[in-house]
């Protein structure tokens, strides 16, 4: 979890960095090509890609949903302080949570009912509507939400494909059709924008591997919680790289989202 954080941290950085610099698509091709490429020898060596396809339909349209969630990311990254992106994005295990109950048969419970409320009032709580409402808080409950539908269409894939599958295809197929979109908006890298590629292709392999393995290892509602560190280590590089300040709505509906959290995980150990 340790190599998560830092990987993902990583990730946030470079992407805001590298994204002033290029398109996003140009951006999302760069990782997603260079990853297939670390990726490929160890698929190489764990059986070969041809048994890997029995689901590829399921795979291209998880993939087609995971490549708009990703822009949408990378979008509100230049938009709003680097906290309140990460804010938002922990209500993904909200959504997911009504997903697995319109598509997976899970049941909703007395106490999701109460985290997803407490975790609405949170995003409130940031969002400010009518206030100081951004277009960037829009976009990145768009990608939590878009994550969401990721996730539970993952929880559903690997029901039969092990994670290096799902992570290999993500990938690759990413690769594939994001080709154009790159093509079209393409402009040329600077040299310096050359090693933020390289943390983003690097980082963004990373960190799929570090939080697959973590699970691997311990219980997910072990190893979960510590995944809310990554929304202060996110403030505190905000404001020492960026000189980002977060104001005291958005520390308290942060606090709500992280509430929220902790009684799922909290109340789905005790079950």
């Amino acid at each position: 979890m340790a190599g998560w954080l830092t990987a993902t941290l990583g990730m946030t950085i470079a992407g805001r960095e590298l994204a002033q610099a290029v398109s996003i698509f140009e951006l999302m091709m760069f990782r997603s090509v260079f990853a297939t490429l670390i990726l490929i020898p160890f698929v190489m060596l764990n059986g070969g890609i041809r048994h890997r396809l029995s689901q590829f339909r399921l795979h291209t349209l998880r993939n087609v949903i995971h490549y708009a969630a990703q822009y949408a990311w990378f979008s509100a990254l230049l938009l709003i302080p680097l906290a309140e992106v990460i804010a938002i994005e922990f209500t993904m295990p909200l959504w997911i949570a009504m997903l697995a109950v319109a598509f997976l048969g899970e049941r909703m419970f007395g106490f999701k009912i109460a985290a997803l409320i407490i975790g609405f009032a949170g995003v409130l709580m940031i969002v400010k509507p009518g206030l100081t409402l951004n277009p960037g808080h829009v976009v990145a409950l768009a990608a939590a939400l878009l994550f969401a539908g990721s996730v539970t269409l993952t929880k559903f894939i690997t029901r039969r494909d092990s994670a290096l599958t799902v992570i290999f295809l993500m990938f690759a197929i990413q690769s594939v059709f994001g080709a154009i979109p790159a093509w079209l908006t393409w402009t040329t890298p600077p040299l310096e924008s050359w090693k933020w590629i390289a943390v983003v292709a690097t980082t963004g392999t990373v960190s799929h591997y570090c939080l697959s393995k973590a699970i691997s290892l311990a219980d997910a509602t072990v190893v979960m919680p510590m995944d809310f560190l990554r929304l202060p280590l996110t403030a505190l590089a905000g404001f020492l790289i960026y000189q980002e300040g977060i104001d005291a709505w958005s520390i308290a509906g942060a606090i709500l989202i992280l509430a929220a959290n902790t009684i799922n995980l909290v109340k789905a150990r005790q079950q």
